[in-house]
């Protein structure tokens, strides 16, 4: 198995010829206005089996692009719905209306969830968003190993829970960009992190036995940087210092080969 990093949070998994995507997006306009198109994200290699996604938001969920390169049919993963009204649920509004303008195979799952597809065994396990939302984190397993992907998720004490089911992990993708979010439909305001910062990360790549940790959700290259949306100023510099040498920092397209 092999796994590349498509750009924020999004990664690209191979395994005997067939390959799954998590957080896949191509268009980050819709949330960060100034994102500039064509730099700081991926498209994956060829047809994709299936795609996973850990929540709604919608730089973590595009239908748009998931549509582009998934064969006919082929399951979207994804947590529940949001709870309350629409405005309680401003921030999935839109990826829940364009997956069913895609007419995408999405299919709910609950944590602990376990789904056999192709070549892959995925298993939903615990998160939990910063802004309320229902959000999953994935375990992906093929060919003997073991891929952990945490969405944008912050820290909690699943971690230990999650590892004595399933450490140790060949890698795993950890959000480390510490974002501080001031929302309009989130007031009054947080000062604290919606999404782990690089210590963070750190502590559940160690907690987890993760032999690479990979830092995601950040861009070194993009002005993401918007007013309400604070964050951690160099992820990569600082998750190198705290996670050591289990630290395995990805450019946007590189991959990682497990098997060797």
């Amino acid at each position: 198995m092999r796994v590349r990093r498509l750009g924020w949070a999004g990664v690209e998994i191979e395994a005997r010829g067939e390959r799954l995507v998590i957080d896949y997006v191509e268009d980050m306009s819709p949330l960060f206005t100034g994102w500039r198109p064509g730099i700081g994200l991926a498209r994956p290699g060829g047809e994709v089996s299936a795609a996973l996604v850990t929540h709604l938001h919608r730089d973590h969920t595009d239908a748009t692009a998931l549509a582009e390169v998934l064969t006919p049919g082929a399951p979207v993963l994804r947590p529940a719905r949001g709870y309350g009204d629409d405005v309680d649920n401003v921030a999935t509004l839109l990826s829940e209306r364009e997956l069913v303008e895609h007419d995408l195979a999405a299919q709910v799952v609950d944590t602990w969830d376990v789904r056999d597809i192709g070549p892959f065994k995925v298993t939903a396990v615990p998160s939990i968003d910063g802004l309320g939302d229902p959000q999953l984190n994935w375990v992906v397993e093929a060919d003997g190993q073991r891929v952990f992907h945490g969405g944008d998720t912050m820290f909690h004490g699943w971690w230990w829970l999650v590892a004595r089911r399933f450490n140790p992990f060949d890698v795993a993708f950890l959000p480390a960009n510490g974002a501080v979010v001031d929302a309009p439909h989130l007031q009054p305001p947080s000062p604290v992190a919606a999404a782990m910062d690089p210590l963070q990360a750190a502590a559940a790549a160690k907690i987890l036995g993760a032999w690479h940790a990979v830092p995601i959700h950040y861009e070194m290259d993009q002005p993401v940087k918007l007013p309400g949306y604070v964050e951690v100023a160099d992820p990569e510099k600082e998750f190198r210092e705290h996670a050591g040498p289990r630290a395995q920092v990805l450019k946007v397209g590189e991959w990682l080969d497990l098997a060797a």
